[in-house]
């Protein structure tokens, strides 16, 4: 697991499993995982499943060739809303690609400590060996 500052302005946290160290065969797989996770958290939603690999292909957009599926599960923690900027993060996504022989995982960090240990707890369960 790393975190980086993606294009010099978001922290982002990244997860590269390869696929003979984990069950699940599918970015469809991956994320229904995701959405058992979030079952158990009283204070987490989760919103739906974006395709961006269908819609980036739909509108005739560039994919990286090594890109064989691509989905978003898009969810929120948001029990407070202290302030109106905090909807520019809100809400939350896990990005699930394939790559053939693995999937990288990544989502934007956030401010919230807790948060990003269960988003680094769920990215890490998907690992089983």
């Amino acid at each position: 697991m790393k975190q980086q500052l993606f294009q010099d302005k978001y922290p982002i946290t990244v997860l590269e499993i390869e696929k003979s160290q984990t069950s699940f065969r599918s970015v469809s797989d991956v994320a229904e995982y995701f959405r058992t996770c979030f079952d158990g958290m009283p204070d987490v939603i989760c919103i739906g499943t974006f395709d961006h690999y269908e819609h980036t292909r739909s509108l005739g957009g560039d994919i990286a060739p090594e890109i064989t599926a691509a989905l978003n599960v898009l969810f929120c923690f948001g029990k407070a809303l202290p302030d109106p900027r905090v909807l520019a993060v809100r809400p939350r996504s896990v990005g699930i690609a394939d790559l053939c022989d693995r999937f990288v995982i990544s989502f934007l960090d956030a401010p919230m400590k807790p948060a990003n240990d269960a988003m680094q707890a769920w990215a890490k369960g998907i690992r089983n060996i």
